[in-house]
């Protein structure tokens, strides 16, 4: 069962790609997402990962979180459900 990663303070120089790179040396990952801010298109600092086996994420966040990346600590969980939040009223 695929499990979703969730990885805070970011670079806001880091990319995708190097985001996926990082978590593949523990597995297989199915998506690496850095959230982006809507109005600058800049990164917003965290993102997160889908990896394939459960047991390789856990193993992911065990090695990572509070590791270096990009010159920042960063901050590595499993993510939790998404809540949905009501929409502003104009």
């Amino acid at each position: 069962m695929s499990k979703n990663i969730y990885v805070g303070n970011l670079p806001y120089a880091s990319t995708e790609g190097e985001l996926r790179e990082l978590f593949e040396q523990f597995g297989q990952v199915n998506s690496a997402k850095i959230i982006m801010d809507r109005q600058s298109g800049r990164s917003k600092g965290f993102g997160f990962v889908e990896m394939e086996d459960g047991a390789q994420a856990d193993e992911a966040i065990q090695s990572l979180n509070g590791s270096e990346f990009g010159g920042r600590r960063i901050v590595v969980s499993e993510a939790r459900p998404r809540q949905r939040r009501p929409r502003p009223r104009y």
